[in-house]
């Protein structure tokens, strides 16, 4: 798999039926190992050993409705008092991040209303502060390290 721009982190993986799968700690399953599945694998160990979240915290690839619409997010951090830290959507490195990028993660947030974005395509990283009174969000340099 291609490296990607974050730390290096150790992973587990198996072959099976001629495929080569990866473990996710927070699914606790090996998965088919899939270029944005290499990235997302990536951002939740940049999420448990940088910015120090808690495992049984963060949710990865779970359904929402936006509008009616049947949709997955790819990782969440959640606060301890439920309310949500981050979303995280992931894209493969070869897909571009564009304003489509963007707008899809912001339709998630209507619903889940997120201190933090961050979009990623495993190359380039992008992380926002939402501002609920402006309604609007600000791009920072990174996001700060999760406060129990």
């Amino acid at each position: 798999m291609q490296k990607l721009n974050f730390p290096e982190y150790s992973f587990r993986f198996k072959n099976r039926e001629n495929t080569l799968q990866i473990f996710d700690p927070v699914r606790k399953k090996f998965l088919v190992l899939q270029p944005e599945e290499w990235v997302r694998q990536h951002v939740i160990q940049f999420l448990l050993v940088e910015k120090k979240c808690p495992l049984s915290l963060v949710n990865a690839e779970k359904e929402l409705k936006v509008n009616g619409l049947r949709k997955r997010y790819d990782v969440v951090v959640y606060n301890s008092d439920g309310s949500i830290f981050l979303i995280v959507e992931c894209k493969a490195p070869e897909v571009k991040i564009t304003q489509d990028t963007f707008d899809q993660i912001a339709r998630y947030n209507l619903r889940l209303q997120a201190q933090y974005l961050m979009i990623t395509n495993g190359l380039q990283h992008y992380f926002c502060k939402m501002d609920y009174a402006l309604e609007k969000y600000s791009f920072i340099k990174d996001i700060p390290a999760y406060i129990l």
